[in-house]
């Protein structure tokens, strides 16, 4: 089953965002997931919490592959960086419809 990260992220430092970029990028291939949206783009239509600086949304083929990429020795210390240096905030979201 197809799940989605949704991520809200917010630098407080620039430094870690140039080495982040590339390294990212090819561990999320290497995952099988994909960017879907990846922006600043965007606007707030309901509730009242600060806005992020960023958007992501990522598709993942199932729910290993972004525990996966999550937890690749690889990507630990990106994550770290970005985590340092942002407000992060990431769901992961089971592409289903339990209302239908």
């Amino acid at each position: 089953m197809t799940y989605y990260s949704i991520l809200e992220v917010t630098p407080t430092a620039d430094d870690w965002v140039a080495d982040y970029i590339g390294p990212a990028n090819a561990l999320v291939n290497k995952y099988g997931g994909k960017y879907l949206a990846r922006t600043s783009s965007h606007e707030r239509m309901e509730g009242n919490r600060d806005t992020p600086a960023l958007r992501i949304i990522l598709e993942w083929p199932d729910r290993d592959a972004a525990v996966n990429f999550m937890n690749d020795p690889e990507y630990a210390p990106h994550l770290e960086a970005r985590t340092k240096g942002s407000i992060s905030h990431h769901a992961l979201i089971e592409g289903k419809d339990d209302l239908s």
